[in-house]
């Protein structure tokens, strides 16, 4: 048998451009941290691959400087779900959870499913500006890097142009943004065959068990590098 393959997790890729102070405090603080997923099938989990909310969970608490305290990622992905209505959802998904951070994934169906760009946009811009006004930290995720979203010419054209749009929107808000497609690029810039990041299903969309949990693993990398940079801040 084959030794499993090593996760990279390139911290230069996915480290957050500004702090997590929510967040940070609510460590410090609090015994019970609540954060929520927002977003569509890549959060709510598919074709039995266990979802990134939920590793993001077991491995924070796992953590020897999460000791004693319970960690909960409260998972409100709906398969098949763009901006516009997980916009409609944060009301009752986010706001009545009283997080201290939300994560909100975007930009998969965008592509996949070829929504109207400027929807999108403007439904990201709003979300971002209702969210923006809450005592919580957010951070956008963006799509995966797999075949049924990079896999021919157009489609890779489209994807750029969503992802480099997201990028903006995030910059303009001063929100964080994990690069999960940029990451996932660089893994096959490097030579991991792109069918490998995908489950196996006949859409080629979701991601593998490998890459869900080496992406779970970048995911909380740059939360805990954001918290560490906040402690130095707040010192």
């Amino acid at each position: 048998m084959s030794a499993p393959r090593p996760c990279e997790t390139h911290l230069d890729v996915v480290k957050f451009r500004y702090g997590l102070p929510h967040l940070a405090q609510a460590l410090k603080r609090d015994r019970r941290v609540k954060v929520v997923a927002l977003g569509s099938s890549s959060t709510a989990g598919a074709d039995n691959i266990l979802p990134f909310p939920a590793r993001l969970e077991l491995l924070w608490r796992s953590q020897k400087q999460s000791f004693g305290r319970m960690i909960d990622i409260i998972n409100r992905g709906i398969g098949g779900q763009e901006a516009p209505e997980e916009f409609s959802r944060i009301e009752s998904d986010v706001i009545a959870e009283t997080p201290v951070m939300v994560i909100w994934q975007v930009g998969t169906n965008a592509v996949y499913r070829n929504i109207n760009f400027d929807q999108v946009q403007a439904t990201l811009e709003a979300g971002l500006d209702v969210l923006g006004g809450l005592p919580l930290d957010v951070v956008v995720m963006d799509s995966q890097y797999t075949q049924a979203i990079i896999g021919t010419p157009d489609l890779l054209k489209l994807a750029n142009q969503f992802m480099t749009m997201i990028a903006e929107v995030t910059a303009s808000r001063k929100v964080n943004l994990f690069r999960r497609f940029a990451l996932m690029k660089q893994w096959v810039d490097a030579g991991i065959p792109l069918a490998e990041l995908d489950d196996g299903a006949p859409e080629h969309l979701h991601t593998s068990e490998w890459a869900t949990d080496c992406l779970t693993q970048a995911l909380l990398g740059a939360i805990n590098d954001a918290v560490a940079r906040e402690a130095i801040t707040q010192a």
